[in-house]
């Protein structure tokens, strides 16, 4: 019986060990980063997430978060480029937004917290 136990406890700290380091990993840590392919970055999304409107113009050319202007019902899409906005998202980039076209076609931004890849490789607008 005292191999038995031994067996059971050494599956039991095997089990929790695994069980931590799944808890630890983060949904961007585990999608990877996003990557360019066929000229265009491409990042793993939540299907279905909203896609935001644009203000402004330029470089002053910002999300607008009170305007839904279609759904990213694929997954991955693709992405032209981050903006650092002033509207707060959370997640591990609070402001961050990524610039794309929603499945209906519209322009606009959809939020880094709706988007599992790590957004670092995008490169950022208007610079």
């Amino acid at each position: 019986m005292r191999i038995g136990s031994r067996i059971a406890s050494v599956a039991a700290t095997v089990a929790l060990t695994a069980g931590a380091g799944l808890a630890l990993a983060t949904p961007a840590a585990a999608a990877g980063d996003c990557w360019y392919s066929d000229g265009k970055w491409w990042c793993n999304n939540v299907s279905g997430a909203p896609v935001y409107g644009t203000v402004g113009n330029g470089t002053g050319f910002q999300p607008d978060p009170d305007n839904v202007v279609g759904y990213m019902n694929t997954n991955p899409s693709w992405f032209d480029c981050r903006r650092k906005s002033f509207h707060y998202v959370g997640g591990p980039h609070p402001y961050r937004w990524e610039l794309t076209v929603a499945d209906n076609g519209e322009l606009g931004f959809m939020k880094d917290t709706d988007i599992a890849s790590e957004t670092d490789p995008l490169p950022v607008c208007f610079q």
